[in-house]
């Protein structure tokens, strides 16, 4: 274990040059929060796509692209991904993004091996390449698959954070983000494209905003020229990239190097309710905030209620916990006792929950992850 350690420790923030699974099978099990695998796509070219002029695209050529059949590339699959979910912490999660040729074979791998679906994302593509030939629709979007590892894992979701982003909407499953160009696009010393498939930082920045916390390690088995390094860093994440090609890998810490890493204040995120540490109306009395004996009110003071010792609510006749009470007397099936029950302060009326922030402030506890 200590052996496995050390080599985690030794990969962090580097590209590890190497073929895929051999590099996946030395590192420690359950000891990586999030996954981002672009693999190849087997996109099956028999040959060259030509444009209208008779000129060459400069699509995907490379060996690693190539495979003898569908059952070799379900077998490469199947067997890079297991070794993902035994590296993936028991709440981890993975990312993998295809197009129409993979992405289907993808899902059904990582239904079989355990994993659980929460969502598919469409990456609409604001400038895809044009559809040549004119026989087909023009293929203008990937798909993402966003699994946990298991069922029962309690997967990071920044809900708050990405609304915000997001201008206070719920962020959707349709993302509108132009494919890398311009100078973001890495080149060889030749001018030309280091890497046809490079992914934009955009899709990585949301990705890892919206599914990991500063800090977290994110591993990614095909790390190419250093995409998801690039944006691990920015965000203050951790990475480990596997790469097999030494050009892809040399190009990827270059890149990285570049990369300033954003403040910690800069990376705080907005959290909501569901992540503060809890407060029992009982720690109120404890601590002073609320004396026994004391009134509390509904948000008109048209209804008065005593907090009994144990914490408790007294209101015609009737005895229970501040949501019990604020059900019962609306007739209701449930209530949020902190926002329903008010007590008077030189402000005027104000919701027992201020009184539960002070609490936590008085307390010192920190949001639960």
């Amino acid at each position: 274990m200590t052996a496995l350690k050390s080599r985690l420790s030794e990969s962090l923030d580097r590209v590890v040059v190497g073929d895929c699974l051999t590099e996946l099978k030395k590192i420690q099990s359950a000891s990586v929060a999030l996954i981002f695998a672009d693999p190849p796509y087997n996109l099956q070219l028999s040959r060259d796509l030509l444009r209208p002029n008779n000129t060459r695209v400069d699509g995907v050529h490379q060996d690693w692209d190539k495979f003898n059949n569908f059952a070799a590339y379900d077998a490469f699959c199947r067997a890079w991904l297991a070794e993902c979910r035994r590296i993936l912490k028991p709440d981890g999660a993975i990312w993998v993004i295809g197009s129409y040729h993979n992405i289907f074979r993808l899902g059904c791998a990582l239904q079989d091996l355990g994993f659980w679906l929460l969502n598919d994302v469409v990456w609409r593509k604001t400038n895809p390449m044009p559809n040549f030939r004119g026989r087909r629709f023009t293929n203008a979007h990937e798909t993402l698959i966003w699994a946990a590892r298991a069922e029962e894992s309690r997967y990071t979701f920044n809900y708050e954070a990405l609304k915000a982003f997001n201008d206070d909407v719920q962020m959707r499953s349709d993302w509108l983000i132009p494919i890398c160009s311009g100078p973001e696009r890495l080149k060889d010393d030749g001018g030309r494209k280091a890497h046809p498939t490079q992914k934009p930082e955009a899709l990585l920045y949301r990705i890892f905003l919206a599914t990991t916390a500063p800090g977290d390690v994110i591993l990614d088995p095909f790390f190419g020229t250093g995409t998801s390094g690039a944006v691990a860093k920015r965000l203050g994440r951790r990475f480990i990239g596997i790469e097999q090609d030494p050009d892809y890998a040399r190009a990827a810490h270059d890149r990285i190097a570049e990369v300033k890493k954003l403040s910690e204040s800069d990376l705080a995120l907005m959290r909501g309710r569901r992540n503060e540490a809890r407060i029992p109306f009982g720690t109120l009395l404890e601590l002073g905030m609320i004396e026994p004996g004391a009134t509390l009110y509904d948000s008109r003071a048209t209804l008065k209620a005593q907090v009994r010792a144990d914490g408790t609510l007294a209101l015609a006749g009737e005895q229970g916990s501040i949501h019990k009470m604020g059900a019962r007397i609306q007739g209701r099936p449930a209530c949020n006792g902190w926002t329903f029950w008010h007590f008077k302060s030189a402000d005027g009326l104000q919701p027992i929950d201020v009184l539960r922030e002070k609490a936590r402030k008085q307390l010192g506890l920190a949001l639960i992850s």
